[in-house]
Order: structure tokens, then C-alpha cells, then sequence
């Protein structure tokens, strides 16, 4: 294995800031959001490789019941920052923090139990991976969820309004909606799926191999991963979806755009 050291990682991000010139000359305005991105990304995962490391050192229970509360703590409010409209009262960050939960932490324990096997269970070294990257892709998905379920029913207000007065039944006159919301949420990783080997090499498969491990068992695991993370999506926009649905309109059917904040 290549050892990359600090000097590499400079040239690197001096790419970076190839493209914030650019975008300072440009007037992109980008400039700013893209080096801040860069410094947080460096600091938290430099973070997380202290944290880690100390962590493998570990085998208890609770150490890794912490680190997977952080991390869905984190996934939650990511999740809320990234909507435009947010259902209020704190409700857009418990459905983001309850769908991913019951979604990525389930399927992620059902592959640890059943697929990987490791001894015991929760062994860091693989647990912690594999949860990482299916909270990432079902918080990206539950996040385009909720952000066009909360931004569609406020747009589209009056269609819905109108269908619930002539008669309609709430999940009904909701129903084109919910099937929007879900498709724009998986598109992502449906995309991630079918270009996989082909059009771009995950990043999972590339890091095994370039620390050399051998080719079909880099494939095999990220096969495993890819699968993984396509059921975690959907079960956690599933559940986003029905938890918006429930928010929006009351028990009388009707639409509840006071429950929707950041209003025009």
C-alpha cells in the first residue's frame, strides 16, 4: 500500500482552489461554500480517523452504540438543513432521525447478523463502515424526500385543496404528489446502481483496492453495499413519505399548511 502523505494531500487541495479562483474571476459566488466544504470535510474526517482508531481499539457494546447515536444525531439534522420547507415543531428533524433509523440501522444490523458475520457483531471495523455508507445514501434520499414532499404540497396547495373539496380522501388527493416525492428521492441511487462498473467506480471498491485488497472481493463487497444501500433508501423514503403525509393533513382531511415552515 501507497502511504500518502500531508505534502500529497496539499497538492491536491491546491485543485481546489484552482476552481475557487475560477470562481472568484467568474462571479460564481461558489467560492466561499467550496473551500468551507473543503476545510470541514478535511477537519471532520481527520476527526474521524482519530476516533476511529480509537474505537478499533475497542470492543464494548456502548462505545459503538454512541458513535451510531452521533451519527444519527448528524444524519438528522442534515437532513432538516437541507429542505427548503420544513414541516415545523420539530418535525422535520424527528421524521428525517425515525426514518433513517428504521431503515439504515436495521438493514446495516441484518447484515451484520446475517451477511458479514463478524465476532462479536458489532466488531467496529466493520460495523462502523457499513453503517457510514448506508446512513449516507438513505440521508440523501430521505432528505430529497421530505424536501419535495414539504415543497410540493406547498406549491401545488390549491390543486390539493380543490381535490380534498370535491370529495377526495387525503391520501387520494395526495397521491400524485407521494409518487413524486418518492421517485425524485431513489432516482440517485437507481442512477449509482446502473452506472456502477461501468460509467464510475465507487468509491467503497476503489478504496479497497488501492489498499490492496484483491479485485472480485473489493466487487463482491461493494455488491454487497450497493444492495445494502438501495433497500435502506427505500425503506427510509417509504417511511419519510407516510410521516409527511400524516403531518400535512389532520384527521378531518384537511391540509395543513400552518405545519410547513419557511412560507413565502
Amino acid at each position: 500500500m501507497i502511504t500518502l502523505a500531508a505534502p500529497d494531500l496539499m497538492l491536491a487541495a491546491g485543485l481546489v482552489l484552482v476552481v475557487a479562483l475560477l470562481s472568484i474571476l467568474g462571479r460564481l459566488g461558489l467560492a466561499r461554500d467550496l473551500l468551507v466544504a473543503a476545510l470541514r470535510m478535511t477537519a471532520q474526517l481527520l476527526l474521524l480517523g482519530l476516533v476511529l482508531k480509537t474505537l478499533f481499539l475497542q470492543t464494548g457494546f456502548w462505545w459503538m452504540a454512541l458513535m451510531a447515536l452521533v451519527m444519527l444525531l448528524m444524519a438528522g439534522h442534515e437532513i432538516r438543513a437541507r429542505q427548503k420547507r420544513r414541516l415545523s415543531g420539530g418535525w422535520s428533524f424527528a421524521s428525517g432521525t425515525v426514518s433513517v433509523f428504521l431503515s439504515a440501522f436495521s438493514v446495516t444490523v441484518f447484515a451484520l447478523l446475517v451477511i458479514v458475520q463478524p465476532k462479536p457483531w458489532y466488531e467496529p471495523q466493520y460495523a462502523i463502515p457499513l453503517l457510514g455508507m448506508i446512513l449516507g445514501k438513505t440521508m440523501s434520499a430521505v432528505a430529497l424526500a421530505l424536501d419535495r414532499m414539504s415543497d410540493g404540497a406547498w406549491q401545488q396547495r390549491k390543486i390539493l385543496e380543490q381535490r380534498l373539496m370535491l370529495g377526495q380522501e387525503a391520501s387520494e388527493a395526495s397521491r400524485d404528489l407521494r409518487r413524486d416525492a418518492v421517485r425524485t428521492a431513489m432516482i440517485p441511487i437507481i442512477n449509482a446502481m446502473a452506472v456502477s462498473g461501468v460509467v464510475s467506480l465507487p468509491g467503497s471498491m476503489t478504496g479497497q483496492i488501492l489498499a490492496g485488497a484483491e479485485p472480485f472481493e473489493a466487487v463482491r463487497y461493494q455488491i454487497l453495499i450497493m444492495f445494502l444501500a438501495a433497500a435502506a433508501s427505500g425503506l427510509g423514503v417509504f417511511t419519510a413519505v407516510w410521516l409527511a403525509s400524516h403531518r400535512l393533513f389532520d384527521g378531518r382531511q384537511r391540509l395543513r399548511l400552518d405545519h410547513l415552515a419557511g412560507r413565502d
